[in-house]
């Protein structure tokens, strides 16, 4: 939360500057980009250069982890399955309704040229492939020459065959190369937590460019791409409360009042592992057996993130809004698959890391400008709020529908 916050006031402060210098004496602050933005681009640069490791590490790690926790028995086979369904309906509803959010409440074309110069990376997004180079491009015959291209379509096909073909190894070859990839993606959230420890510095430089460039109006672009996420999310949360009432068979009223020691803890903290203990409370006010509970929820914590697909892809299909960009049913359909391998394969960390690690192979996979996403990280503080809210509120209602359809004996086989 602490560097959350450090990373916006650099934002602020960065933007205040830029805007300020220029509107005093036009001209100063655009002679002044040269020896402040290269700073803000090398720090981009640093965060690009573990996007290619990272997708193959969320893609088998997500895949094996998923498979092991199916295999430990019908309440863990249960909830898996229940966690795949709803993450793919929350994506799906967001594919669906930020575009629409984007009509109903547009930016000006003037803010949004603005903001669009000043955040810049248009040259990086590629075009939008025919059906036939769909067709020939999903098979690699180099998935290392695709790799060192940053091809990810056909990269992301034979990672995920890869992965499949993991699971069907023997126990100690699965864990062998399940663990050296577990390692690999440990290392690439060390080489980001490095460089995120200069985000200040980065996030400031960016800011000041932004400011420069696009003038007080950048603060409203950013402001609009706050409210259009953050609508996200209150669309996710409603999701969740519409399928805990009408598939879980939970009513509102006796849900929300166990609830709220929960969503207090989440908004306080805007953590779903620090939200644990008060879940299994509400759990257990359910009518949730607390041995199943205590199958479900650690493993929900681990693995499932209601919310992840929903708004990362939400994050995505801003980006390629604001650049003009017209996605194609087919990257939207590989978006939305590496969206959710991400949130099966996310963890525990600081939303600044997890914003990054998570976002930033669906925007590569899905052809959009990743550069963006450097300056989008200094106000993911505001949207991560409906991030935990929705999370917690999914992992209870998927715990007491998952716990009602396993009998007990079942549930003590896991």
């Amino acid at each position: 939360m602490k560097s959350a916050w450090i990373i916006l006031s650099a934002l602020v402060a960065g933007m205040l500057l830029g805007a300020g210098i220029e509107a005093a004496s036009p001209g100063a602050g655009t002679a002044s980009l040269p020896f402040i933005e290269p700073f803000g681009i090398l720090w981009l640069n640093a965060l690009k250069m573990t996007i290619i490791p990272l997708i193959v590490a969320l893609l088998i790690t997500g895949i094996t982890a998923t498979a092991d926790a199916a295999r430990a028995g019908s309440l863990a086979a249960r909830a898996v399955a229940i966690f795949l369904v709803t993450i793919f309906l929350s994506g799906l509803m967001s594919l669906v309704m930020t575009p629409v959010l984007l009509r109903l409440f547009p930016l000006s074309s003037s803010a949004a040229a603005a903001l669009r110069d000043g955040l810049g990376g248009a040259s990086e997004a590629a075009n939008s492939p025919s059906f036939s180079d769909f067709l020939l491009s999903l098979i690699p015959t180099n998935p290392i020459a695709a790799a060192a291209d940053t091809a990810v379509l056909p990269l992301i096909i034979f990672t995920t065959v890869f992965a499949f073909a993991i699971t069907r190894l023997a126990p100690e070859q699965r864990a062998t190369l399940s663990g050296f990839f577990k390692a690999l993606g440990d290392a690439m959230l060390i080489v980001i937590g490095w460089v995120l420890a200069l985000a200040p510095f980065g996030v400031f430089a960016l800011g000041y460019a932004l400011a420069v460039k696009a003038g007080f109006a950048a603060f409203g672009g950013l402001l609009h791409y706050v409210l259009i996420v953050s609508g996200i999310g209150i669309c996710v949360i409603l999701l969740a409360l519409l399928l805990a009432w009408a598939v879980v068979g939970l009513s509102l009223p006796r849900f929300a009042k166990a609830m709220v020691p929960t969503l207090a803890v989440a908004i306080s903290t805007q953590s779903s592992l620090a939200s644990l203990p008060a879940m299994l409370g509400a759990a257990g006010t359910l009518g949730v057996d607390p041995k199943k509970a205590d199958i479900v929820l650690p493993l929900a914590v681990a693995l499932y993130r209601f919310t992840s697909t929903a708004m990362n892809l939400a994050v995505v299909v801003y980006i390629a809004w604001l650049f003009g960009l017209e996605l194609t049913i087919w990257e939207m359909a590989v978006g939305l698959a590496v969206a959710m391998a991400a949130a099966l394969s996310a963890v525990s960390l600081p939303g600044s890391i997890s914003f990054v690690t998570s976002i930033a192979p669906i925007a590569v996979s899905m052809g959009v400008p990743v550069a963006p996403l450097g300056l989008l990280v200094a106000v993911e503080t505001f949207p991560d709020i409906f991030r935990t809210l929705g999370n917690v509120i999914a992992n209870v209602a998927v715990t007491k529908y998952a716990a009602d359809g396993v009998k007990d004996e079942e549930a003590a086989s896991a």
